[in-house]
């Protein structure tokens, strides 16, 4: 560990420390770790699956240009050669990492009014400054696995004898059929640059005010599904407050947010991408090629989403509510 963080100090051109270097929290795609020295921190994420540099630069290019509109955010620092992704000992394959400003702060209240609608804004900021793209969402947004892809899966869960084998079982005859019925490609004139994980753990309050973390995700996505599914995971998810959706609504609109709700087809991205976490997550939980660890990691994370899988009848609910304002 000590030779990393030296090395992590030298590329970053942090100065000589002495450094230290603790783990924060571990993602789906990532391990946070502190990095302390000389009176400073820094967050490091270390990327766990490699690394999509063309994602890097529209993190990189989203964030300044929010940054512009008064979005608050860590910076992603650059490397002394410029880049915003570095590669710890290349020739030895070691891990890429991302070196960002350490936030301090407290975890956002969702249901803190102040809170809903400095979101609100801050999704209309983001959709002003994601304006016109060229290029296409990526599959995780737009398609699911079939039915077919999911027996099989299952049917390793099942001989690897995980306990949540049958969960997933009734999930893979029901929800994952009902679902996968509304995820559709994407009207082409509805695309932004966005971030595309605008979830309540993404928010933390800094002694200046809310802050947006984990951009890793930026990239092009239709304006309407990214605001369909905020308004859900930030209400409440399936126990959603319909006055919380409302207010962060008139946020959004009042910021000059277009998006609309119009029903169930509006939330393809909260099923593609709830389904495609669940898949790739029970395939990780029996792949004997990650870690035990990692397969621990997923195993919980399957576990957890099959609790809080999207209920159509809340969508529905949220959909009438929305649709006068």
């Amino acid at each position: 560990m000590h030779d990393t963080v030296d090395l992590i100090a030298q590329t970053y051109g942090l100065g000589t420390g002495p450094w230290t270097m603790t783990p924060v929290t571990r993602g789906a795609l990532g391990q946070i770790w502190k990095l302390s020295g000389n009176g400073s921190s820094w967050a490091v994420k270390e990327l766990l699956f490699g690394c999509d540099k063309d994602q890097v630069r529209r993190e990189a290019a989203l964030r300044n240009a929010t940054e512009n509109l008064g979005v608050a955010s860590p910076r992603l620092i650059p490397n002394r050669h410029g880049a915003h992704v570095s590669q710890l000992t290349p020739s030895s394959g070691g891990p890429y990492v991302k070196l960002y400003d350490w936030v301090d702060g407290t975890k956002a209240d969702a249901s803190d009014p102040d809170i809903l609608d400095w979101f609100g804004r801050t999704m209309a900021l983001l959709h002003t400054a994601g304006e016109g793209t060229s290029e296409s969402p990526d599959s995780w947004y737009e398609q699911c696995p079939k039915n077919g892809d999911w027996k099989d899966l299952h049917q390793k869960v099942h001989q690897s004898g995980l306990p949540w084998s049958d969960a997933l079982g009734r999930f893979i005859d029901t929800s994952a059929v009902e679902l996968a019925h509304w995820v559709t490609a994407s009207d082409p004139g509805d695309l932004v640059t966005s971030h595309l994980d605008l979830q309540p753990q993404n928010v933390l309050v800094g002694p200046k005010g809310p802050v947006l973390l984990d951009w890793d995700n930026a990239g092009p996505i239709s304006a309407e599904r990214e605001f369909a599914r905020a308004v859900y995971v930030w209400s409440g998810r399936n126990q959603a407050n319909v006055d919380e959706a409302r207010r962060l609504t008139r946020a959004y609109r009042g910021a000059g947010g277009s998006a609309t709700i119009t029903g169930p087809q509006s939330f393809s991205m909260l099923f593609a991408t709830d389904l495609n976490f669940i898949y790739v997550q029970a395939a990780c939980a029996v792949d004997p090629n990650v870690t035990a660890a990692q397969r621990e990691f997923a195993s919980h994370q399957v576990t957890a989403s099959l609790r809080n899988v999207p209920d159509l009848t809340t969508i529905t609910r949220l959909t009438a509510a929305l649709a006068t304002m």
